[in-house]
């Protein structure tokens, strides 16, 4: 191997470890985002339950913007890798679709609570900024 071969792989090989360095924060912030994320979906959702409990009347608009903040939710943990919670945004997505379509001992062995879910999210974020 020659004096310039070794360099050029040298440099390469900082460069390469550089680049992974940025992926893993990028990769860490995108988690921390999403996890925040959730945390905010869980509290607009409890907002919302608390309206409906006030008044008694349902708002499809809501719902509908619940149903997707949820989905979408699902599918950037699945991208991340955070697989579990990924799959309670996914029912709580679905549930907020069509709620009397749901069926309570399924809800509730998902569980898909929000004071759960925002749990798993704090838990998952404190474990990220260990």
């Amino acid at each position: 191997m020659t004096a310039i071969s070794l360099w050029e792989l040298t440099k390469h090989a900082r460069r390469w470890l550089s680049n992974l360095k940025r992926a893993h924060r990028a990769r860490k912030q995108e988690s921390v985002d999403a996890l925040r994320k959730v945390i905010i979906a869980t509290r607009k959702t409890t907002v919302y339950l608390r309206q409906l409990k006030d008044t008694g009347q349902r708002t499809h608009a809501a719902e509908a913007e619940l149903s997707t903040r949820w989905t979408e939710l699902s599918f950037a943990l699945t991208d991340l890798g955070i697989d579990a919670l990924a799959k309670r945004c996914r029912i709580k997505g679905k549930e907020w679709a069509d709620p009397a379509q749901m069926d309570p001992v399924y809800l509730a062995k998902a569980d898909v609570g929000l004071e759960r879910m925002e749990q798993l999210a704090t838990d998952l974020l404190r474990d990220i900024n260990r």
